[in-house]
């Protein structure tokens, strides 16, 4: 309970930002700082210690006390420096599945003559990542939220704080940077087996997808398969091109949401299209996907396969519904 409060006192007093997608530069007045409960448990004895001495007029335990009041107010000025004047950017997230975590590169730019040490990075203040950055270096940090439900993942406001050196004070910064991530749906597991798969000769020649005699070549299309890439014409003439074949072609199928039994609902219509999808890819099938107001066209390979499940991700099921 406390901690729920102190957290909605924090997000009321620090109002959030509009999200800024340049890089942000720490200056003076985005860092806080406050002192730790070993800050007031230290401050707690440095006081207990001078009334001590006060009463009994010991000298060495003034020399002891404002020896120790010095130290913490130079730990005050080392912790608000180590997370001052950093600069930092938004790194790229690479898409997940539903149900694992999502991971956020931010990277953290020090171009001071001195190192910075235990910079933490967290978004909910239960779990952090510490990194340091070297002088005139820059560092990644990877934060790692969990990805729940497929659709767009934004980290919204993430905290960079320190409690370097001694742990007696805490200085933090708001960072609202401009990150998001593509959470694919889960795959079903098992999932039903793929629709039948047609085969067409005329159209498959045409494609360059079958496997017997060569015809041709054409201009690279992305998703062409490195195998078929004529990499002598592409070193003569600096162009990439791919060999066409005639005979035998691939097979083909469709992804079709209405191939699905009608009893599920738009959440497994999805999971099992992206399991679907996964088994298509792995078998090295050519495939298409159809969904309600959308089609993704015939292809194969890495592309066609991050084709397919961002559509996925980003499917309106509400238009499936209408």
């Amino acid at each position: 309970m406390y901690t729920m409060l102190k957290n909605r006192f924090y997000d009321w007093l620090f109002q959030p930002r509009v999200s800024e997608s340049g890089a942000i530069v720490l200056v003076q007045r985005r860092v806080y700082i406050l002192p730790t409960q070993q800050g007031f448990v230290f401050a707690l004895v440095l006081m207990t210690m001078i009334i001590g001495s006060i009463n009994y007029t010991l000298g060495l335990g003034f020399v002891l006390a404002f020896l120790l009041a010095a130290l913490g107010v130079n730990a005050m000025i080392y912790t608000f420096r180590n997370l001052a004047h950093l600069k930092v950017t938004r790194g790229r997230a690479q898409p997940v599945f539903a149900g694992s975590s999502a991971f956020f590169a931010v990277h953290i730019e020090n171009a001071g003559r001195s190192g910075r040490h235990a910079i933490g990075l967290t978004q909910d203040r239960k779990q952090a990542i510490f990194v340091d950055v070297p002088a005139h270096a820059t560092t990644p940090a990877l934060l790692g939220i969990p990805a729940p439900r497929r659709g767009i993942l934004r980290p919204g406001r993430l905290t960079l704080f320190t409690r370097y050196p001694l742990g007696l004070y805490y200085a933090w910064a708001y960072l609202e940077l401009d990150l998001q991530c593509i959470v694919y749906p889960h795959p079903a597991s098992p999932g039903l087996p793929l629709p039948a798969a047609a085969t067409s000769s005329g159209a498959g020649a045409e494609r360059g997808s079958g496997q017997e005699d060569f015809s041709g070549l054409r201009q690279y299309q992305a998703g062409d398969s490195p195998r078929h890439v004529a990499w002598k014409a592409a070193a003569r003439d600096q162009v990439l091109l791919t060999k066409l074949f005639s005979g035998r072609a691939e097979s083909e199928l469709w992804l079709d949401w209405a191939q699905l039994p009608p009893q599920f609902n738009a959440e497994d219509r999805l999971s099992h299209l992206a399991r679907w999808v996964l088994d298509a890819h792995a078998s090295s099938l050519a495939y298409g996907l159809r969904l309600p107001g959308e089609t993704v066209d015939m292809g194969t390979g890495d592309a066609q396969r991050e084709r397919c499940l961002e559509a996925l991700a980003l499917f309106d099921a509400d238009q499936a519904r209408a």
